[in-house]
């Protein structure tokens, strides 16, 4: 081969170098950035979330029907309810006993 054709090769071959070299650097900046992408994707999802609740929270004590609800189940007790059934049952259930 001639110089200027050597001279070529040395040039074509320097700039693959570098361009090899800066798309390797890129391409781990890259996934780097994509990993704090990924974080912040699930922070945000986890932020939706916990905004979802606490709207659903607020709907519920501002709404006419969540505070009728709220005010029944506090004045008749769930609870109270389902325990004098359990006594009625019980009594029942011994009286069939006897």
């Amino acid at each position: 081969m001639e110089t200027p054709a050597w001279i070529l090769v040395f040039i074509l071959s320097g700039m693959l170098f570098l361009f090899l070299l800066l798309f390797i650097i890129l391409l781990v900046k890259l996934i780097g950035v994509t990993k704090e992408a990924k974080k912040i994707m699930i922070q945000g999802q986890d932020i939706a979330e916990k905004a979802d609740d606490i709207a659903g929270n607020v709907r519920d004590m501002t709404t006419v029907g969540g505070l009728v609800k709220t005010f029944v189940e506090g004045y008749t007790g769930e609870g109270a309810r389902k325990k004098k059934a359990a006594k009625r049952a019980k009594v029942e259930k011994d009286d069939e006993e006897e």
